[in-house]
């Protein structure tokens, strides 16, 4: 499996203990998308077998290497990823996006009535896992969930008159994407024994990194030429999609912008036109902004990594050896510098 940086830079026995965690994570993540129903494991395992980041299971994995993993903390770590898998279904609907993880979309494959019934099935099976770890972790769930939710309605609607688009689009990111890597790296302390402290900095870390990794794919769906990236670069700017480089070009556009402003938030079919606002966007000074706001993001996350260390340094009581929690912060600290890099 994919992963949002490489093991081979972590401490050798903490990243043996990683990938033998994901390893079990993942068996448990693809026999939890089947059903008796043969059609149904079919659809459902669509987008789980295609792969991924699973960025949110190795978060879990290592925040739950900072106390004592559990069989909770893996089983948690499953909850997460279908639900993410879950609101991909969703999505793609919305998006009516043709094609996910290199792979033909379920709305695409089969209907945007079976996709969406798909991911309605995906948190039924996320809520009988979640209803074995607990009350607390139901609630935690549905407070992410009533985020995801929220962060979908607002960015569909749009900010309101005389609001700042810029800060309207940082919630939607914070809320949509950031809320359920929150949970997963709360999620991963909360069943490794650490104190209340250390799972409040965990899940600000999480909100933060998440937030900077959104932003920092934004950059690359502009600055990015095929060929590094893989991905067919300007695919939010074809589509009319305003993402936070944009948000920013708009909110400083002076009289100079005016070609580039009237190429914003519609679609454009036209290659020709498409070329040239790619063209535009990337020699703009709004993309050393986007740049900013990740990088700042991405020291937050940093920040409460070295409240974890005080803590620990504090009273050590819940956590691992000062040894195993070193490793697992040095980690952390790499996903962070990992997801600016990419954007740069």
């Amino acid at each position: 499996m994919s992963t949002p940086f490489s093991l081979s830079s972590v401490e050798p026995s903490l990243a043996a203990d990683l990938q033998a965690a994901l390893e079990r994570i993942e068996g448990q993540l693809l026999e939890s998308t089947t059903s008796t129903d043969p059609f149904i494991s079919e659809i459902a395992g669509h987008l789980a077998q295609a792969g991924g980041k699973r960025f949110r299971p190795l978060l879990v994995a290592m925040a739950a290497q900072l106390g004592t993993p559990t069989a909770q903390s893996e089983a948690a770590a499953v909850v997460v990823e279908i639900t993410h898998l879950a609101t991909l279904y969703h999505d793609d609907v919305m998006d009516e996006a043709p094609r996910r993880r290199g792979t033909e979309s379920a709305n695409a494959r089969w209907d945007n009535t079976l996709a969406i019934l798909t991911g309605d099935f995906l948190f039924a099976r996320a809520s009988q896992i979640l209803a074995d770890l607990g009350p607390e972790a139901v609630r935690i769930q549905a407070e992410t969930f009533e985020r995801l939710v929220s962060g979908q309605i607002h960015e569909t609607v749009g900010p309101v008159a005389g609001s700042d688009p810029v800060a309207h689009h940082l919630q939607v990111l914070s809320d949509k994407t950031g809320s359920l890597i929150a949970t997963s790296a709360l999620f991963g302390g909360m069943f490794a024994g650490l104190p209340a402290p250390a799972l409040d900095a965990l899940s600000r870390f999480g909100e933060a990194i998440g937030v900077a990794f959104q932003i920092a794919d934004d950059i690359l769906d502009i600055a990015s030429p095929a060929e590094v990236s893989g991905k067919t670069p300007g695919t939010d700017l074809r589509e009319g999609i305003l993402t936070l480089p944009m948000l920013i070009a708009q909110a400083s556009a002076t009289e100079a912008d005016a070609e580039l402003m009237s190429l914003l938030g519609r679609e454009l079919p036209d290659d020709t036109e498409h070329a040239r606002a790619l063209e535009l966007m990337r020699a703009h000074p709004a993309m050393e902004g986007a740049q900013s706001e990740a990088e700042r993001f991405a020291t937050i996350a940093i920040e409460q990594l070295q409240v974890i260390v005080d803590l620990r340094k504090a009273d050590e009581t819940g956590f691992a050896s000062a040894d195993r929690v070193a490793a697992v912060i040095e980690a952390l600290k790499g996903i962070c510098e990992s997801t600016i890099s990419r954007a740069v």
